[in-house]
């Protein structure tokens, strides 16, 4: 029995021991603000109590964009768009709850609902009558349950790699992996190291380029956001609900599909799946892209964009 005990003793020194040196701690909320969170970011209060990070910028007057990150990104993701768009558009973009510089949500509820909810409240918030609402992955995913709710007020979505096709033998990468694993996601909460999310980015991404060790640091920081952590865990422990193909085919909403042929999150047969279930949408392939292709293809996609919403704004009146 003593010889257990000390057996246990020593094992128990050792987990400890283990946990204080691999630990990586939240950073600083004071330096992430300064650091991410200058102007033009604003953050905004919302009915629900959340504070959203967020960054309005453009013409003022001009039709108004709002662009959603995806899973553990934030809206630094979008920098080549917004630089591109700012001059003839409003562009809006967001940190999502439980991500970025918004944080843990006061509520604790990170469901689709929730989040489709804080869309409609910022664009409140914001004065937006009708906007265009374009998501990647998980905001993909968000926007067309928005756009299955709230149909009178989009002019127009685009979807990127987006979330929400019944499609068996999704991919994934590492960090996404361990989320959704009851032991190892408990130790995430505590422990993410750097290589990881390194990692994780470049199991994404064809486009190796893009993970600079900037963006790796970003991403690393971001994630380990006081509260960012638990969310994700607490999203990856909801099941996923995918979306009924007969409800999307009934979105009558100008749409763009945009999908990197070599994404290994969520496969191509995923957006061949929106190509076929949506009605008035346009449907694009990138060869050699992986799972962003606003970053891993920015001029290209930025110049599909822009014809799409001059096509859009041709036939559609604005205001």
């Amino acid at each position: 029995m003593k010889r257990f005990a000390k057996v246990m003793a020593v094992l128990i020194a050792i987990l400890v021991i283990a946990f204080v040196v691999f630990r990586t701690p939240d950073t600083d909320p004071v330096e992430m603000r300064a650091k991410y969170g200058a102007a033009p970011s604003q953050f905004v209060e919302l009915p629900s109590g959340l504070t959203v990070h967020l960054r309005d910028e453009g013409l003022r007057d001009g039709l108004p964009i709002v662009l959603l990150h995806g899973s553990n990104a934030d809206l630094h993701t979008w920098q080549p768009w917004v630089d591109a768009l700012q001059s003839d558009y409003r562009v809006i973009r967001i940190d999502q709850r439980g991500h970025g510089l918004t944080g843990a949500a006061p509520d604790g509820d990170y469901s689709s609902d929730a989040f489709v909810a804080d869309i409609d409240a910022v664009a409140d918030k914001l004065g937006l009558e009708q906007f265009i609402l374009i998501g990647h992955s998980m905001g993909g995913g968000f926007s067309v349950r928005y756009a299955l709710e709230n149909p009178d007020r989009l002019m127009g979505m685009v979807l990127i790699d987006a979330t929400g096709a019944p499609i068996k033998g999704e991919g994934s990468n590492l960090g996404f992996k361990l989320a959704r694993m009851p032991v190892a996601s408990t130790l995430m909460e505590h422990i993410t190291p750097r290589w990881m999310v390194e990692k994780s980015l470049r199991q994404s991404i064809s486009n190796q380029q893009i993970a600079t060790p900037e963006a790796i640091d970003r991403y690393w920081e971001m994630l380990r956001y006081p509260g960012n952590r638990g969310a994700t865990i607490a999203r990856f422990s909801l099941p996923l609900v995918p979306l009924n193909e007969q409800d999307v085919a009934g979105i009558d909403i100008p749409t763009l599909v945009i999908w990197g042929t070599e994404d290994a999150v969520i496969s191509v047969e995923a957006g061949r799946w929106y190509d076929r279930a949506l009605a008035s949408h346009t449907y694009l392939e990138y060869d050699g892209i992986g799972h962003l292709p606003h970053e891993e293809a920015a001029e290209r996609s930025i110049s599909d964009l822009r014809q799409w919403l001059e096509q859009l704004t041709q036939t559609t009146p604005v205001g």
